[in-house]
Formats: C-alpha cells, structure tokens, sequence
C-alpha cells in the first residue's frame, strides 16, 4: 500500500523535523549578516524550501499528518504564505486510491455487486482526503449520490499517527513547557478514532442537518438566529462506506468560479460562522473540522454554503454550553467576574490570580479576523501581547528569564474546549483564506445571549426547579415559597435567598431563581449576593466588638485613635458621632462618583481622603446618612484601634466563632467568582424611584433624586471584579441570607452564638475554605496605651446560663426621655450548657449599644432613625424592638429582640425593598410579630414608596 513500516514513518517524521530546525536556526544566524533590504527574501526562501519538505512528507505518508497539514493550510492569519499555498493542496487533492480497492471495499460492506447497487458509478474521485476519498454515482432508482470510501488499512495507520504525535508534544512539552499541547492531543486522541465509523459520521450528519433545519428551499421568513445552510442528506451507511445526496457546489479555493457566479465570500464565511455559532451555542452539537475543504458553496441564488464532513463532532453538556457562552459574553464586555466563574465552570483552572491577563487571552481568542496579507502584523502583534503577559507572570511569580520560560500559567484544560478552540481557530483561518474580515463577536453573540437567556426567562411556571430544592422547614416557608413564585412570575425576582431563625433554630432556608442575567445557573444556598449598605451592619458590629473587647471606647475622639484623622476641625469627633451618623462627614467622599469612581477600590487612598476631609455640621447635631464615609470611618478606626487589618477582625470576631466561614466577605478573595450573583436593575422600581420626594435624613449628594440617575450604572460597576474584591465596608458585603441570618440570630440573642446550621442545607454553612481579601496595605497601632487583652475581655460573663435582654420604649416622638424594660432570657438552659466560646458579644446591654438607647441614649440622637451603627425599629406601640440595616436594591438583615427573630434577605434584582417588603410582610404576619415601622406595606400598593430601602 505504499504505507511503509511504523519504524520508517517515526524516523521520516523526526528527520523532517530536525532538517527544518536545523534550517532554520541557520538562517537566523545568517540573517546577522545579510543586508536590511535582502532579509525579506532569505526567510520567503526558507519558508519555500520547508514548506516543500512538509508537503512532501504529508503526501508521502498520508493518515493524521494529512489532518494536520489541511489544519495548518487554514492558519493564513499567522502562517507566511509560502505554507498556505502549497498546503492549501491537502484540501481535496491527495492522490487517489486504487479503483479496484474503492469497489472492493463497497461491495465487502454492503454485500452486494457494484452492479446491484449503482445504475452508475465515476471511477474518477471528486476528492481524496486523508481518511476517505468520494466518488460521484447514480443509484438504482436514478437518484445522484456521492459515496464516501474508507481507505483500506487506514485505522492502524490514524492510530500509530496518534502515538507518534503524542510522543512529540509530550517532548515539547518536557523542553519548553509554556507550550505543553497535550490537553489537545490528548482530546484529538479521544475523538480522532471516532471519525473511522461512517455509520458515526451517518448519525452525526442527520443530526446537525435537523439541528440547523436545513431545507433545500430558501426560507424568507427565518428568525433572526436561524441559519441558512445546506447539509446532504444521508442516503445509507456501513462502518466504512458512506452515501449522501449529491449537491453540485463550488469549492472555497475555486476563486474564478466564485467570481464567475458572483458568491459574495463575506456573506458566503459569515454563514457559516453562524451556522457553527448555532452549533456550538444552540444545540451544544458541533462538527469540529471546518476547513475548507469540507464546505462547497450552491450555484444556484441565493449561494449558500453547504456544510460537510461530520465525522469529528463534539458533545457539549448542558453546563458546558452555558459556560462557553458566558466565557463569550464575558470577553464582548470586559466582564472579569463572568470570565473567571465561567473558566470555573468548565473546568479551566489556572496557576494564578491574573484576571486581566485572563481577560487579554479571550479577547485575542475572540479577535476578529484579519485577511491573509496582513499575517506577519498579525503574528507580531500576539508574539508582543505573549511577550507582556509573561513579563506580568515574571514579575508576579519572581522567576527568573529561564524559570518563565519553563512555567505554564496553566493548571488545567479541559477536553471540551480543545475542540471548541480548534474550531475557531480553523473559522478564523477560513476567513483569511477567503480575504474577508470577519467580527467574531457581532456574528456569534446572538447565538451566545440566546442560550443564556433562554434559560433565564424560564419564570417558575415554566421551570419546576426555580426554587432551588431543599426541604421545607417550617408552614411559613411552604407560604413563602409560594410567594417567590408569584413575585417570580411577574418578573420581579431574578435570583434571591431568604433565611430566618425564630427562638434560635432555622424556619427559613430558601434560594430561588438564577445567579444573573446571563447566568442560568441557579441560585443555591452557598450563592454570594453583594448586599450593599446592609454590610454597614457587619461594619458596626465589628466596631461594637472592639468596645466589647476593650480596645476601644464609644465616647473616644476618632483622632485620639486616628493621629492622621485630626485636622479640619475633626478632632470633636467621636466614636460614637461616626456610628450614629452624626459626624457632619457624611458628603466626605461624594466627588468620588463623578471625578473618580474607581479609587473607591483603593483603601489606603480612601482612608487619606477621610483624614482630609471637612465636617459640614457640628459632630452629634444633626443625623445624615453617612452612604459612604462610614465604611473607612469605621474601617480606619477598626485599624487603627485594633492593629489589625480589617479583614483579621471580621474573621476573629464573626465569621469563625459562628462558623460560617467563605460565605460572608466584605470584599471577595479569588477563587469564589463562580458563587456569585451578579446584579441587575427592576427598571420600573427605579421609574417609581425617580418620582418620589426627597427625605431629611439624606444628604444633599444622596437625595432619592441623585440616587435614581446613577442607579443606573450601580450594577455594572458593583459587578466589576476590581470592586467586587475591594475593601469597601459601607457598601461591598458578599455573603450569602445564611450566613448573614446567623449574624443577626447572634444578635439577636444578644451575642449568643445559634446552635449549627439546618443539617439538610447544602453544601453545608461553613464547609467553604475562607480565604480573607487582600488587606490594607498598613498595620496600625493603638496609639492609646491601654489595653485589654482580647481573650480576656471576650471570656467575661459567658459562663451564665441566663441573661437579661432589654429593649426600650421611647414616650413619644419628640421626647428625649425614654424607659427601659427588661426580658429574662433562659435560652441557655433550655439548650443545655453553651461553653464560654458561644458568645461573641459579653456586654449584657449590648442591644441597647446597637440602638443608642438607655444608658446609651446620651450617645445618640432620640429622634434619628440611625442607632449606633444600625438602623433602629419601633412596633406600632412605640417600643424599639428591633435593629438592622438595608441596602441599596433590597438586600436585607433585621432582628426582632423581643420575638427573638432574624430575617435576611439578599437578591441580585435591584428593586428598592418592594420585593424585600412583601417578604418581611408575609413572614411577620404569619409567625404574628408585629411589623416594624419603615418595613410595613402601604395599602394596595404593597410598599410605602416614599420610604424606599435604599440605605
């Protein structure tokens, strides 16, 4: 057969090889010594000779190199020319088989004479590929047919083909590991056999044919993401002889025909990078072998390509094909967030923390095509942006020029994108074959939004698995969930979780709907949702500890603490201004929305702009929401008083001692984009928004007007991953309802911690590695000389089983007295001992220190809606009976002392609390808690709209 032995093909190969390196090292050298204006044509030689010398070694040898050499033949984007045209040879031109072996091997198969079968049959082949060759023939019944005949012998040769180039990519990649290609030779491996089976490629053909819905006809009247193709039908198979209808095209390379029947190549190569956009997107069924010689364009108007050859196809899964779409999307926005959950989902794991480098890879995967003459810019252009990404890595990892060379930014690669990228390498070949450019990313993003969205407009009268499926805990989350579903289906939830505890245990577990809105993956209980000012909570909290502790002192001056804070007529203001939002600072910051918005992520930068700031109004005076100056005045005090990062605290103080460790963060760490929710906005929450008057307690720059023209942009930029890991105490919180419930059970019951978690949620609260943020860049000192130590101060008063919890009753609105009433609280006794680490608060009037009430009255005005650091709740009687905080779009965190219940709510649809309000209205009137004053309804429209949570 011509063939050869296995030895003599392994030497062939590596002989060749080493002849074209040799050669070319040389004429590097030469290249020195030659003349700037004769440098061109030395290396247009080169690449003749070598060129000749690959041609000549695929044709001898036949089998894979034949697939390799039609692969390389489409690369007219980085490969010179002189490869290009004469590999382009390999295409359809091989040298023909025997016409004895053709008709032998058609009539072993169908056991019939070639008589039986064909009325007529062309000895002459219309095509010789690597695998097969095709002849033109009339069956019986005068149908015209092309048969597809294997090539004898060829399975053994394709399968010792495969060995000799994994044995080479494996040295290639021991030599120079930055170019380890194994994730792809293995996966070519797995599905090059596949192509040997013509009754495979049979099944393959007929489904990608109903698929794309191809008729014979033109149809006038397609959607706007159907495609307008043609696939032969497939008349009959055996495992080594295929028949086809036969359709009269014109091939690609055919350029006077082409011109000749006026083909307009742009439209002809974005048709078909549709059809494989449909392909891939849509059905998660492609063929993964579009070169050109496996397309032929109709000669009848209007041309349409006709799609061949689907004897290489791939599989996606269903999460698979949501995350190549969401990888897609995520490169047309520069979304670094979507980009790093999407590589996650599909398995593609990386050695390092490099999203934008991340981000500069899929964009030049995604590039648009350039045409074949503009090759070497093209090449050159990617060598410079290799060469900067691995001078990032170099710099990152400290490697010196040779480490760099040898280090592979690459942990993982899963099979499923290896032909997925093989593909849009061949389409992006195809086209620069053709001289045509081609937007890869206006063309295919359709077919990528449809998938997702397709998914995500599921309501859940449409999709039995909305609400994520968990056990019901109590009657009152059977009424909820009932609840998500109306809100649901009248699209006012996109994803959402509700969790409560009531006298210390779980009666709420709750997640629904999908994580964004291109993100169709549900929502799940470990799901991080970014919560907005419903984290100045957490911030307090984590202040109030430190006075628990003994670190710090609520009647101390900020710049006593904070040497760098005084100046500007600061030094007045204390501990307990910051919390109680009286500081006059609360504009501090303001210009950052217009001048400069992303310095919000930087927070030593932040902290300078608080040390420079200038009061507006006297410190405890006047109470203004302090939007944003209260984070890093809290955080800068939090440092300072500590000497501690930020992030240390939150961790030694919350997310520990109540075990709920990598799902409450105040700035994300890597590794947990998959987790997240990403926001989006209720459009018709912001139109009811725009229309509302103005409030007292807001400050001029956060007045309901202001807040509803940059709404707008919150989600794209509180999306963006720089934000999204900052450090920004006011308004950055990711955590998930359980996590954030826990912290307001503790609360509520005074500091006590809550027994664990509901055992049937899952993945179980806590079973998350926490990995805190990147911290500021100082440490600070107590710049006070007393202390107290921390483990000391938290261990005091812990061992008592009983314990006093107080809320107080203001007279009336305008009157500053107030009275104390207080409630026995055996809780202790009835869950058996706790041991002395179940607190996390010792003070035994730490509620009133929440509030700013009793003997903490003096510390906060009576009349503010704003405690010390939480947002304070009366019942319609007058008492305070409660505390929490909300954030912008609704997310939630709120305890009742009295009733001892905790509700929180996260959500990633913006909605201004007309979704969180119906919720808290449910859940209170069934367990009959009376409904604090700022969260109740308003009649028929189901929200006081003038009182909107946006704080």
């Amino acid at each position: 057969m011509g063939w050869g032995s296995i030895y003599s093909r392994r030497v062939k190969v590596f002989s060749v090889a080493l002849v074209i390196y040799v050669d070319y090292k040389a004429v590097q050298q030469r290249e020195k010594w030659t003349k700037k204006s004769k440098r061109a044509t030395l290396w247009e030689k080169a690449h003749e000779r070598n060129a000749k010398r690959v041609l000549s070694l695929i044709i001898e040898l036949e089998g894979l190199w034949v697939k390799l050499g039609q692969y390389l033949s489409t690369r007219a984007d980085v490969l010179p020319e002189a490869y290009i045209s004469l590999l382009r040879q390999l295409q359809d031109s091989l040298p023909p088989r025997p016409l004895k072996e053709v008709c032998q091997t058609i009539q072993k198969e169908f056991g019939k004479t070639m008589d039986d079968l064909f009325a007529e049959f062309v000895n002459e082949p219309l095509a010789t590929a690597s695998i097969a060759q095709v002849h033109r023939a009339t069956l019986i019944n005068g149908q015209e047919v092309v048969v597809k005949v294997q090539h004898e012998g060829i399975r053994a040769i394709i399968l010792e083909d495969l060995k000799n180039a994994k044995s080479i990519v494996d040295w290639i990649a021991w030599a120079e590991p930055q170019y380890d290609f194994n994730p792809m030779i293995d996966e070519w491996c797995k599905e090059a056999p596949k192509e040997l089976d013509f009754n495979h490629e049979a099944e393959n053909t007929r489904t990608v044919y109903r698929n794309l819905g191809c008729k014979k006809s033109h149809d006038e009247n397609k959607s706007s993401n159907h495609v307008n193709v043609l696939i032969p039908e497939v008349i009959q198979s055996t495992k080594s002889v295929l028949i086809l209808e036969y359709m009269d095209g014109i091939r690609l390379n055919d350029s006077a025909s082409l011109e000749v029947f006026g083909v307009d190549k742009q439209k002809i190569v974005e048709e078909i990078t549709r059809a494989y956009a449909h392909q891939i997107y849509v059905d998660g069924f492609f063929n993964g072998d579009p070169h050109p010689g496996n397309f032929l364009v109709s000669k009848e108007a209007p041309h349409r390509p006709i799609l061949l050859d689907f004897g290489l196809t791939k599989k996606l899964s269903s999460s698979v094909k949501q995350a190549l779409a969401k990888m897609f999307l995520a490169s047309a926005e520069g979304d670094h967030v979507a980009l790093l959950s999407a590589f996650s989902e599909m398995g593609l794991k990386l050695r390092l923390d490099l999203p934008e480098q991340a981000m500069e890879v899929t964009t030049v995967f995604f590039r648009s095509s350039t045409p074949a003459n503009e090759a070497h810019q093209n090449m050159k252009s990617l060598t410079e942006q290799r060469d900067r990404s691995m001078k990032v890595i170099q710099e990152k990892m400290q490697l010196n020029q040779k480490e760099v060379k040898r280090f592979n930014p690459v942990d993982a690669f899963p099979g499923d994108i290896v032909i997925f990228t093989r593909v849009l390498n061949l389409l992006r070949g195809l086209s620069s074959t053709m001289n045509v450019r081609m937007a890869f990313l206006d063309i295919m993003r359709p077919f990528a939004e449809s998938v997702l969205l397709g998914n995500i407009n599921k309501r859940p009268v449409a999709n039995a698995q909305w609400i994520y499926n968990t056990p019901v805990h109590s009657d009152v989350e059977a009424k909820l969930r009932q609840l998500l579903v109306e809100l649901g289906n009248n699209d006012k939830i996109l994803g959402i979780q509700v969790c409560a505890y009531k006298d210390g245990e779980v009666i709420i577990d709750t997640a629904a709907g999908v994580l964004g809105r291109y993100d169709p993956r549900p929502v799940q209980p470990d799901t991080l949702f970014s919560v907005f000012s419903a984290t100045k909570g957490i911030t307090a909290g984590m202040l109030h500890w430190l006075v628990d502790n003994g670190k710090l002192k609520l009647e101390e001056n900020v710049a006593n603490i904070w040497p760098e804070f005084r100046g500007n007529g600061k030094e007045h203001i204390k501990v307990h201004h910051v919390l109680n939002h009286t500081s006059g600072l609360h504009n501090a910051l303001a210009d950052l929305r217009s001048e400069n918005p992303l310095l919000i992520s930087e927070w030593d930068e932040c902290l300078k702009l608080i040390e420079a700031s200038v009061p507006e109004t006297e410190p405890g005076k006047q109470q203004l929401y302090h939007y944003l100056s209260f984070g890093w005045l809290c955080g800068g005090i939090i440092e300072h008083a500590s000497g501690k990062k930020f992030q240390e605290i939150l961790k030694e103080a919350f997310i520990h001692p109540l075990g709920i460790e990598g799902e409450l963060y105040i700035g994300i760490p890597p590794g947990v984009e998959s987790r997240l929710a990403s926001l989006t906005l209720d459009t018709d929450d912001l139109n009811k928004l725009s229309a509302m008057r103005n409030r007292a307690e807001l400050p001029s720059t956060f007045q309901l007007n202001n807040v509803a023209e940059f709404a707008t942009s919150l989600p794209v930029f509180f999306n963006m991953l720089n934000i999204r890991r900052a450090i920004i105490p006011a308004a950055n919180g990711h955590c998930s309802a359980r996590a954030f419930a826990r912290y307001y059970a503790a609360l509520a019951d005074g500091g006590l911690v809550p027994p664990p978690h509901s055992s049937v949620s899952n993945p179980p609260l806590g079973s998350h590695p926490h990995i805190p943020n990147f911290p500021s860049k100082k440490t600070h000192k107590k710049q006070k000389g007393k202390q107290t130590n921390v483990v000391d101060a938290a261990s005091k008063n812990k061992t008592n089983d009983c314990r006093e919890t107080s809320y107080t009753r203001f007279v009336n609105e305008g009157s500053n007295s107030s009275s104390s009433t207080n409630i026995t609280d055996c809780t202790a006794n009835r869950d058996g001992p706790r041991n002395e680490s179940s607190k996390i608060f010792s003070n035994p009037r730490i509620h009133d220190a929440f509030m700013g009430v009793g003997e903490y009255g003096n510390l906060s005005l009576p009349d503010g809606m704003f405690g010390l650091g939480f947002r304070r709740f009366k019942s319609e009687d007058g008492y305070f009976t409660g505390f929490g905080h909300s954030g912008m779009g609704g997310s939630t965190g709120f305890c009742d002392i009295k009733n001892r219940f905790a509700i929180t709510v996260t959500l990633n649809k913006m909605s201004f609390g007309g979704v969180t309000t119906k919720i808290i209205e449910l859940v209170c009137s069934e367990l009959n808690i009376p409904l604090p004053e700022g969260l109740s309804g308003s009649g028929e429209r189901g929200v006081d709209v003038s009182i909107p949570l946006i704080n």
